[in-house]
């Protein structure tokens, strides 16, 4: 799959994906302003335009990167595995499914969505990616 920044100077490939992910965390909500809608993509994204990414460390196993020109969100990152989390959006592609939501106790009550899909909480995904909520 291939996507692009808003303004172009970053583009990037990923392998193929239909399924999103949305987290509920508060890092993703404060990052974007409501949920991440994401693409798991695994370690083998490739990207053009690396001078224009900037990186975040947004806590101890994770960062995530942003277009310096133009804001555009491009990935969260675990750090242990090298896995990138793409967000939908930056996708050429809007074939995708929701398959997961995760932090769903962190969900804020102003919205909810109609698919049905597995949900985690804070909890089980701290336990499912071996890291500690501290």
């Amino acid at each position: 799959m291939k996507g692009e920044c808003l303004c172009g100077v970053v583009q990037f490939t990923a392998p193929e994906s239909r399924e999103i992910g949305a987290c509920h965390c508060g890092y993703c909500r404060r990052w974007g302003g409501g949920p991440m809608l994401a693409v798991h993509c695994g370690a083998k994204v490739q990207f053009a335009g690396t001078e224009h990414i900037g990186v975040y460390a947004s806590s101890d196993w994770a960062e995530r990167a942003f277009c310096t020109r133009c804001g555009t969100h491009l990935y969260y990152k675990l750090l242990a595995t090298g896995e990138y989390f793409v967000p939908a959006g930056v996708f050429d592609s809007s074939d995708f499914e929701l398959a997961s939501q995760i932090y769903i106790d962190k969900k804020p009550p102003y919205y909810e969505f109609a698919n049905k899909t597995p949900m985690l909480t804070e909890q089980q995904v701290l336990a499912q990616y071996g890291v500690s909520g501290d």
